[in-house]
């Protein structure tokens, strides 16, 4: 009698453990910080998102928290998305451009992160917007932490994306060590390429006949910084502000003084003020593009071709040779 209550019993335990050993299974796949065997990586946008591909190559799964199209400085973060942010391998982001994010990933804290502005240095370049130059008091451009309104756009200058490359590429070997070589390797391939994006930069806009250029919103403050031009932005840091009338007024005044010949406009956002600024101007427009997000207006396929095409609109409009 014993031992026909041995045999159903034993039976029941080996299925309970069969059970726990598929739960187990199932819950590690999705909370060990990997996704279909791969190290799950979470960009913010798309700037993170190209590193974290382009570094991580076959060995890691990016997925990125702002999709194609969208305006990043405008995302909300779903609870979901913040959850799954607590279980991904690395979440990669740029602290203070997206207060949703970074707020998602305080409450979420992923074991590791790799914060964009921690592998370089941030400078205040969007307060210049009023006439006299003296700064827009009260406002800060995007939402930032801190008491700072430094700019956030610093993979536009393709030295201080560089810096986050290496970063980004140390992240990735902290969060999955058996890779470290790739990861090392991809690295060094990637700075390379922004390394000449640089060299093509300093050499195509030499000769120029003016530093001047007018552009949607002040997201080229480092660009301008790197190569010695001057950004004159129609808003500040925030891309959906309208211009003050002051500001307005100056713009004519620059536009005549510096010989400018183009207002610049970019893709994921309205086209309105530069257009009517142009017109009032009789100048003509293109597209310089911030590269906060690929889409089907983009004037490339990833963050190397459209800088391309940004120094080409550059060189157009300054009257480089």
């Amino acid at each position: 009698m014993n031992i026909r209550r041995l045999i159903p019993t034993t039976a029941l335990v080996g299925a309970a453990a069969l059970g726990l050993t598929t739960l187990t299974a199932c819950s590690s796949d999705a909370g060990d910080g990997r996704k279909d065997g791969k190290l799950d990586v979470v960009a913010s946008f798309y700037p993170m998102q190209f590193l974290a591909e382009r570094i991580g190559g076959d060995a890691v799964h990016v997925s990125t928290l702002t999709k194609p199209g969208v305006e990043p400085h405008d995302l909300e973060i779903s609870p979901r998305q913040t959850a799954d942010l607590s279980k991904a391998g690395l979440v990669v982001y740029l602290k203070g451009l997206q207060p949703s994010v970074d707020r998602a990933i305080a409450q979420a804290d992923p074991e590791h992160v790799a914060d964009a502005t921690s592998y370089t240095t941030l400078e205040d370049h969007g307060t210049e917007v009023e006439g006299d130059h003296g700064g827009e008091e009260g406002h800060d451009g995007h939402a930032h932490s801190g008491d700072t309104a430094a700019d956030p756009h610093i993979w536009l200058d393709p030295v201080r994306y560089a810096q986050v490359a290496k970063g980004v590429g140390k992240a990735l070997e902290k969060a999955d060590p058996d890779h470290a070589e790739t990861f090392k390797k991809n690295t060094t391939a990637l700075v390379k390429q922004l390394n000449t994006l640089d060299q093509d930069f300093r050499s195509g806009l030499k000769d120029r006949s003016s530093d001047t250029f007018i552009t949607t919103h002040a997201a080229f403050g480092y660009l301008s910084e790197r190569y010695g031009l001057r950004q004159e932005a129609i808003s500040g840091l925030d891309p959906e502000a309208e211009p003050s009338p002051a500001r307005v007024k100056a713009l004519h005044t620059i536009a005549k003084k510096d010989k400018v010949n183009t207002v610049f406009f970019e893709t994921l956002v309205s086209d309105r003020t530069a257009k009517t600024l142009a017109g009032d101007l009789h100048l003509r427009t293109d597209v310089l593009d911030p590269i906060e997000g690929i889409g089907s207006k983009s004037k490339g396929d990833d963050y190397l071709q459209v800088m391309r095409s940004n120094l080409e609109a550059l060189r157009k409009a300054l009257g480089a040779k």
